[in-house]
């Protein structure tokens, strides 16, 4: 089962998502937990998550009114 990406996709660890976003590490949670159009993180291994950089930059735009 493969999905196709965009060209250059990135995943963003947790740091990197954060800046991004620009809210703080419980902020984000809290943010991921009760937003269902929050995107969802995406698991790298068995300790460790990111999120599509492009799906958190689409999120971002439709926030925007």
């Amino acid at each position: 089962n493969t999905t196709s990406l965009p060209p250059g996709t990135r995943v963003l660890r947790l740091k990197e998502c954060l800046k991004l976003v620009g809210v703080s590490r419980s902020t984000w949670f809290d943010i991921n937990r009760y937003d269902l159009s929050c995107p969802r993180r995406v698991r790298l291994g068995i300790r460790s998550v990111g999120w599509f950089e492009h799906e958190l930059i689409d999120w971002l735009n439709s926030k925007r009114t």
